[in-house]
């Protein structure tokens, strides 16, 4: 390792922890004043069912002033702490976003930056660079700002940002030239263009997200909040309707108890809750390193209809790799291994590597002798030439040898160009390993100034990534079409596609055609997620549903996505559809208990209410609670508790299993459904035990 290197430390890796699964008295305690600073009712009042709440707290604190007793100050009490349980609830899911934000925040100190002014640099604080100013940053550095890389090519640690010790290679005129303030340039040295101004950087707006400052209320639960404040408007006309009712019957109430039969009544745990089911939401997604534009990107991850998958990195490895050694009529496989090894010295590809790892784990040939390449000429490969091979002079005991090994059309070229002839059987062994999907490279050699002749093929495989039909066979089960789009022609597009499992394949496909694809599915009234990282896949990321652009890609392709995949692993788009699913089911989930919820809560407080005045009534009260006064104490109580209880699921979220909608339907109403009504009988009842035995009532 170089002097630079060890005297530069990289920043201190941010990885992000894993989720804790229960909240810690710790975690309460540090989101309290928080909870207490949303009591604010100007903060309420984008919650209605708790803005209510609250002012129905304030309204029997007064009442509970003018004429004291111990049943109105326990009801007053845990009228409030119902709001603040809400709005701690909330608290502790921002809070949750508070250490990742710090670890972010110590990548943001102010550095000197290198600006190009005119034909020499000056030194400059990053904090007043703009965008479209020009930077230098050489080996040990830390980059001042979010920018592209317009000129070199150099090893970058990003660890500060994404978690990931291992460096990553940047580079001018590809789509891995975008690099992110705050991460160390560990050799060589980069031109950068600025394309972001300070306090508006990618690490800026990361930070933004986690600690919630950002956090917009997505369609969905702008449709609830809605559902919410019809249900509490009804609630409050029939509370306010049933005093004359009661007066009418013989049985007023006090205005204590229509306020806590109004509390009960209305949808109170799913209120408090939604807020925080939202910010955790999006809390798992920062802790996979994936960065959501806004919470609406989230919920249409989890309504999606069709996958799009880029094939190269993302359903395969990428790298293709030689998996096998055909000969031709008549040779011996040996020597098409020696020729094959001996083609590869200078084939600096993955591809020309595997090739040499394939035939020393086949035919055990290792390095070669010294004296074996004395006077050779390496032909390295190129795209020009699609031809790599050596020339080794003639010797004692051997003649001049040339060989060759590349492309079909190329190395068949080159041996018709000796005056030699490919032969069938290696046309017909191309054509059957094109046709499985794979890649053939044609091996040949020339002796002194004979014709040269064709030795044999190697397939090389794109390797499908273990796993992969499995996950396809999951989104399959969500109900999600999946599409693997690349440039390979139909006949190996297929043949991958087939064995990966996927249902459709876009092959030969451009720019244009994954627009097009895009379009035509959404206009079928289908929602669109697909991954990308190039300029050329910009049009396509802002055309989906669901964007998300590569942190190693351009900033083109980052400003049109809505997501951004720190890790840059593109097959995390499974993921971020099973992450956007566990939302949109959290959400369902709790709703369904909480309305019935509401329901048991009926049979609690209704018969006590006009228990004295209608007797009959008796036969409602199921729980056998022991006095009016208790029963709805002990409701009032439960609805507070409630809250508290469910916060750890609404943080977590509901564990999600690829099954049909119908199948989630029916779990959703028999857990959550079921649950909701039959948890308050059981909890009320312990409660109101409680409050008897304590002389609260």
């Amino acid at each position: 390792m170089s002097t630079t290197l060890l005297e530069n430390p990289p920043v201190t890796p941010h990885k992000v922890a894993a989720a804790p699964t229960a909240l810690s008295p710790r975690q309460l305690a540090a989101a309290l004043p928080g909870a207490l600073r949303g009591l604010d009712p100007r903060r309420l009042w984008d919650s209605p069912v708790m803005f209510v709440v609250e002012v129905g707290a304030a309204f029997t604190t007064v009442l509970a002033v003018a004429e004291p007793s111990a049943f109105a100050w326990s009801i007053t009490v845990w009228l409030w702490l119902t709001v603040v349980f809400a709005t701690l609830a909330e608290s502790v899911a921002e809070g949750r976003g508070k250490a990742q934000a710090a670890s972010l925040r110590a990548t943001q100190r102010e550095t000197t930056a290198r600006k190009v002014v005119g034909s020499s640099t000056a030194e400059v604080p990053s904090s007043s660079l703009q965008v479209g100013d020009v930077v230098v940053v050489v080996a040990g550095e830390t980059i001042p700002g979010d920018g592209d890389v317009i000129e070199g090519v150099a090893s970058v640690d990003e660890s500060a940002i994404t978690g990931e010790s291992a460096p990553v290679i940047r580079e001018s005129g590809g789509d891995r030239s975008a690099v992110t303030g705050g991460t160390v340039v560990l050799s060589d040295r980069i031109v950068v263009r600025i394309t972001a101004p300070a306090g508006h950087t990618f690490v800026d707006r990361m930070i933004a997200l986690v600690e919630g400052s950002e956090r917009q209320k997505t369609p969905n639960e702008v449709a609830l909040n809605v559902l919410l404040t019809t249900l509490t408007i009804v609630f409050l006309l029939a509370v306010v309707t049933l005093q004359p009712f009661a007066v009418y019957s013989g049985a007023p109430q006090t205005l204590i108890v229509l306020v806590a039969l109004l509390v009960c009544l209305i949808p109170t745990t799913i209120g408090a809750l939604l807020s925080a089911i939202g910010i955790a939401g999006m809390d798992r997604l920062v802790r996979r390193n994936v960065l959501a534009m806004s919470g609406r990107a989230v919920e249409a991850a989890g309504d999606v209809d069709v996958l799009l998958l880029d094939k190269t990195g993302t359903i395969t490895l990428g790298n293709r790799q030689a998996a096998d050694l055909i000969p031709a009529a008549g040779i011996d496989p040996a020597l098409l291994a020696d020729a094959a090894q001996l083609s590869s010295m200078a084939d600096e590809t993955p591809e020309g590597r595997s090739v040499l790892v394939l035939v020393k784990e086949r035919f055990g040939l290792r390095e070669r002798p010294e004296g074996d390449l004395v006077g050779a000429e390496l032909v390295p490969f190129q795209a020009r030439t699609r031809m790599s091979g050596v020339d080794l002079p003639a010797a004692a005991d051997r003649p001049a040898r040339s060989v060759r090994k590349g492309a079909a059309a190329a190395v068949t070229h080159w041996v018709r160009s000796t005056g030699g002839h490919a032969g069938d059987d290696v046309a017909a062994t191309v054509d059957a390993i094109s046709a499985s999907g794979g890649t053939p490279l044609v091996v040949a050699e020339q002796l002194d100034d004979d014709p040269a002749r064709v030795l044999g093929v190697i397939h090389l495989k794109d390797v499908v990534k273990e796993g992969m039909r499995e996950r396809f066979d999951a989104l399959r089960a969500m109900g999600i079409r999946t599409v693997m789009v690349t440039g390979d022609n139909p006949l190996t597009a297929r043949a991958i596609g087939l064995e990966a499992g996927v249902d459709d394949v876009l092959a030969e496909a451009t720019p244009e055609d994954k627009l097009a694809l895009i379009r035509r599915e959404q206009e079928g009234g289908r929602l669109v997620a697909m991954a990308g990282d190039g300029t050329n896949d910009a049009p396509a990321l802002a055309q989906a549903d669901v964007g998300v652009a590569m942190n190693t890609g351009t900033t083109a392709a980052k400003e049109a996505g809505n997501m951004v995949d720190l890790d840059s692993n593109p097959t995390k788009l499974l993921e971020i559809v099973e992450i956007g699913k566990q939302l949109l089911i959290t959400r369902g989930a709790l709703t369904t208990f909480s309305v019935a919820n509401d329901v048991a809560k009926y049979f609690a407080i209704l018969p006590a209410m006009f228990v004295v005045a209608f007797p009959q009534l008796g036969v409602l009260n199921v729980m056998s609670l022991t006095s009016p006064q208790s029963a709805i104490l002990s409701a009032v109580i439960f609805n507070a508790l409630i809250i508290v209880a469910l916060l750890p699921l609404a943080l977590r979220g509901v564990r999600y299993t690829p099954s049909s909608a119908s199948a989630l339907l029916r779990r959703n109403l028999l857990v959550y459904g079921l649950g909701g009504v039959i948890a308050p009988f059981l909890g009320i009842k312990l409660i109101d035990l409680l409050v008897t035995a304590l002389g609260m009532s």
